[in-house]
């Protein structure tokens, strides 16, 4: 995809915002569903240094597919985050199809009204001005040493430990990688 169509479907995606959130309430949605390629799903995961029995939650969780990767392939536990009531069905759905209820689990609800006080690991793939709406709670509730890894979105005022440029398909991607403690 050349840069051109990137950015025009970024601002289809942006454009859909008010859609969904008109269903969700604009004080509750932080982003449109676009999926986060697998191979991308993998490098956030590397980036945040996930390690087996680690707790990773996932806002905006989509279909799950950051979950089930921290728990398949990274041996953790994983919570994920999601607005939409129909894409919790699908993510629970491939959660019980993988066998793994015991240590993944969605939660329906708002990124903005969670306690992630027991993450060891934040995952995101939001837009900037949502991603300042949770540096908040983020900076409330995250203990230090808690990795925070967001997909091409920066948080503002924050110093990245680590910015990782990965490319899908014909995409380029930049992660950003904070770690609570150490981000001034």
């Amino acid at each position: 995809m050349t840069r051109p169509v990137h950015r025009a479907i970024l601002a289809a995606s942006v454009l859909a915002v008010p859609l969904c959130a008109q269903q969700f309430g604009v004080a509750e949605n932080l982003a449109p569903d676009v999926p986060t390629p697998q191979p991308i799903v993998e490098r956030m995961l590397e980036a945040g240094r996930v390690k087996p029995g680690e707790l990773v939650y996932d806002l905006g969780s989509g279909d799950g597919r950051v979950v089930i990767t921290a728990a398949q392939k990274f041996g953790a536990r994983a919570v994920g985050i999601e607005i939409r009531p129909d894409l919790c069905r699908i993510a629970a759905e491939r959660i019980k199809a993988a066998g793994l209820e015991e240590r993944v689990k969605i939660v329906q609800g708002s990124a903005l009204r969670v306690d992630l006080s027991p993450a060891d690991v934040v995952t995101m793939f939001l837009l900037t001005t949502s991603n300042e709406r949770l540096k908040p709670a983020l900076e409330k509730y995250l203990k230090p040493g808690t990795r925070v890894v967001s997909n091409q979105f920066p948080i503002k005022g924050w110093k990245p430990v680590d910015t990782v440029r990965a490319r899908a398909g014909s995409m380029n991607y930049s992660i950003y990688v904070y770690e609570i403690g150490r981000t001034e």
